[in-house]
């Protein structure tokens, strides 16, 4: 078992380094689908999900698409992971939930946290203008 993003947060950073370099200009799913090779029906479910967490915004119309909420300066890795897949939660007993049979005995969670926390802290730091660079 390794560590990774699901599926859907890489094509989320993906399409928002799109964004990043057209900022300003107003993108279509169509449009996007031919630029990364994603289907059109994934770029939409994306796009809907960062629109919804305030990343985006969207606009109807002839002339319609989507454009980036804020500047890629201040978007953060962590911004588009946590609207893709939730918090940030590298264990069962460091999520909401906290739905881990075994936290009250176990001796291990208050390092998983500071783990958990280095994680959250590097992607917090990386903006969509740094991993354009």
């Amino acid at each position: 078992m390794s560590i990774k993003l699901s599926r859907m947060a890489d094509y989320a950073v993906t399409l928002m380094t799109v964004f990043a370099a057209c900022e300003g200009q107003q993108q279509t799913v169509s449009c996007l689908a031919a630029k990364t090779g994603l289907s059109e029906a994934t770029v939409s479910q994306i796009l809907k999900k960062l629109t919804r967490h305030k990343l985006l915004t969207s606009c109807r119309g002839v002339n319609g698409g989507y454009s980036l909420a804020m500047g890629a300066e201040t978007i953060t890795m962590a911004h588009v992971v946590e609207a893709m897949d939730g918090p940030i939660s590298l264990t069962r007993c460091l999520n909401q939930q906290n739905d881990c049979c075994y936290s009250g005995t176990c001796g291990t969670k208050t390092s998983w946290a500071k783990v958990n926390t280095a994680v959250r802290d590097a992607l917090n730091a990386m903006t969509l203008k740094d991993i354009c660079q």
